[in-house]
């Protein structure tokens, strides 16, 4: 652990130049005195370090003095990926790793790369969750983590949108994936390779057992392939519709992009009222009505009737509710004018 430590000491005063006994207990997480100690261990090993009194002193190396050693730990060479999301290192329990990997590896940059990487990182900023979208807390997304740098066997508790809603599965975890602020295992089941939500989990403990993961398998490769098959796999069937001309500007603000294109892709030139009739994706019924009413007024369901009478039926739901308060306003408005 002090060994460790004092390599750290020696990577912080060649990144920063000058730093107080303060600062570095500060960065290192222990006290005064122990800094002290771990500089006279320094100076004892040989390591020319110089100290200046004062309120602007503090340690430096002497000029010209640089080690090659990185220092990098188990943990913050695993995290060296994710040295510049720190969300999500930090939802892996690796925030502290990639911290110290960060600091390690800008320590052995030259001053002209350091002053670069510096330039760069005060000008860019990674934000991964969509607009809008909450934070959920993934307590089981460390030991699913665990079990997939481990080659674990996992046995989980998954909650789906289809009945029956809770059922439990033995993985075998290939690797994770984080798209748009959401975080997936994708995993081996009963012969498949398939991709569970990590918030969906509502267990998931290590079985013990160790699996062989595939030679040659390519977690960038699958998910780029799982993308592509996705919208053939999750819609199965189409709705014609009639959109409004304002309908048609709203599309790509009201529905996801790969619904978007499919639409726009079987638009025809507008009728004499403005209205585009369309092919639209069906999912479910259930999704896809909730999807076309976002379009308010804008949108007219031609097929199949099963949807139109959804829609028409929570239409007809809403007339009732509001129609009589909308009279009385009219009203109010009237005969106070």
């Amino acid at each position: 652990m002090r060994a460790g430590r004092l390599v750290s000491v020696i990577l912080l005063l060649q990144a920063r130049g000058r730093m107080t006994a303060e600062a570095l207990a500060a960065e290192l997480e222990v006290s005064v005195r122990t800094v002290y100690r771990d500089i006279e261990a320094l100076h004892g090993a040989g390591v020319p370090l110089h100290g200046e009194p004062g309120h602007d002193g503090g340690y430096r190396l002497l000029p010209g003095y640089r080690t090659q050693l990185t220092g990098l730990t188990g943990d913050e060479a695993a995290a060296l990926t994710l040295s510049m999301l720190p969300a999500a290192a930090a939802d892996l329990g690796l925030g502290a790793a990639a911290a110290g990997a960060a600091t390690k590896l800008r320590a052995a940059l030259s001053d002209d790369l350091r002053a670069r990487a510096d330039h760069v990182q005060g000008r860019l900023h990674i934000d991964l969750p969509n607009w809008y979208a909450e934070q959920h807390d993934q307590p089981l997304l460390v030991p699913v983590a665990d079990a997939v740098w481990r080659q674990h066997r996992l046995r989980v508790v998954y909650r789906r949108w289809k009945e029956p809603q809770e059922v439990t599965r033995t993985l075998d975890p290939f690797g994770l994936v984080l798209k748009g602020g959401r975080w997936y295992v994708v995993a081996r089941t009963d012969g498949q390779v398939r991709t569970y939500k990590v918030a969906n989990l509502l267990s998931a403990v290590t079985t013990g057992e160790r699996f062989d993961r595939p030679d040659g398998f390519d977690l960038a490769a699958h998910w780029r392939r799982y993308l592509d098959d996705f919208a053939d796999r999750r819609h199965t069937g189409t709705a014609t519709v009639r959109l409004s001309g304002e309908g048609m500007r709203r599309l790509p603000d009201l529905c996801p992009p790969a619904v978007a294109r499919a639409v726009l892709a079987t638009a025809g030139p507008p009728g004499a009222d403005g209205w585009v009739e369309v092919a639209w994706p069906i999912e479910s019924l259930t999704h896809t009505h909730s999807e076309l009413l976002r379009f308010g007024a804008d949108l007219e369901v031609l097929a199949p009737p099963e949807l139109r009478a959804r829609v028409a039926a929570t239409a007809a739901s809403l007339a009732a509710r509001y129609g009589s308060r909308i009279d009385c306003g009219v009203q109010n408005t009237s005969s106070g004018s």
